[in-house]
């Protein structure tokens, strides 16, 4: 499905389900250099169980149009504009890292377009090593392979995918690798220079839940107490041998922490 928000076009999936205006909408964000595709396992449940889904390529990455842009208040304006070329007045947001950052940033100054919440692998600062924003900036291999052996959980890296004969380090080397010189540096840049999440949560008014892995290196979990406390009847969902990409290192989980709010 493509959309158009100021005058790009935006790729985005519905979970394989055809889009239904008539019910509730689901917008998940995906994190710094990865697309839509982190989220096909959750959406196909929702799509098919009352809910209209769109995963969206955010601007310059995967299918959709556009540079990708520069800070976490410019994705949520966006978002934002992204609800509103859809028409249906407001939407449930699942974010990840990033995408979670978008979510919190569209929900506290868009509270009108944000009926939920759900944010995965967030912190109250996503701090990114300089090494890891060189490497970006040059656009080496260097960058994507921390971010993989970083952000995957331990047990990962040693197998147990639930889905047989997937490797999820190589697969996310693969989306990562497909993105275009500079949309790494910018993500990792905004997520960087972000410092208003825990203004933005207390004023957060929506349900909300947080998703978290205990095994985050890259988000650690106790880094999200600050978010949890300041968004009232937050909820904090953290997940066994779980790292940074719960929605597919642990996708059942994480879709049962989602169904709370979404």
């Amino acid at each position: 499905m493509r959309i158009n928000v100021d005058g790009h076009a935006v790729f985005a999936t519905t979970g394989g389900a055809r889009f239904d205006p008539a019910r509730p909408l689901v917008i998940f964000l995906h994190g710094a250099g990865f697309d839509r595709t982190a989220w096909r396992l959750q959406t196909r449940f929702f799509a098919h169980h009352g809910r209209s889904v769109l995963a969206v390529d955010l601007p310059g990455h995967g299918w959709s149009d556009g540079p990708a842009l520069p800070s976490i208040a410019a994705l949520a304006d966006w978002t934002a504009k992204l609800v509103d070329a859809i028409g249906l007045g407001s939407a449930a947001l699942v974010g990840h890292s990033m995408g979670a950052l978008v979510a919190l940033d569209t929900a506290a100054r868009y509270p009108d377009k944000v009926r939920a919440l759900a944010l995965c692998g967030v912190a109250t600062e996503m701090p990114v090593h300089p090494e890891m924003l060189e490497s970006a900036r040059a656009d080496t291999l260097k960058v994507q392979e921390l971010m993989t052996f970083w952000g995957i959980g331990n047990a990962l890296h040693k197998g147990g995918m639930v889905s047989p004969g997937l490797w999820l380090r190589a697969e996310s080397l693969a989306v990562l690798s497909g993105n275009k010189p500079g949309v790494i540096h910018a993500d990792l840049a905004a997520c960087n220079a972000y410092k208003d999440a825990p203004a933005r949560a207390q004023t957060v008014k929506c349900p909300t839940v947080l998703v978290l892995g205990d095994g985050d290196l890259m988000t650690p979990a106790a880094k999200a107490k600050p978010l949890a406390g300041a968004i009232v009847g937050s909820r904090t969902v953290v997940i066994a041998d779980c790292g940074h990409f719960m929605m597919v290192e642990r996708p059942d989980e994480t879709l049962e922490a989602l169904k709370s709010v979404v």
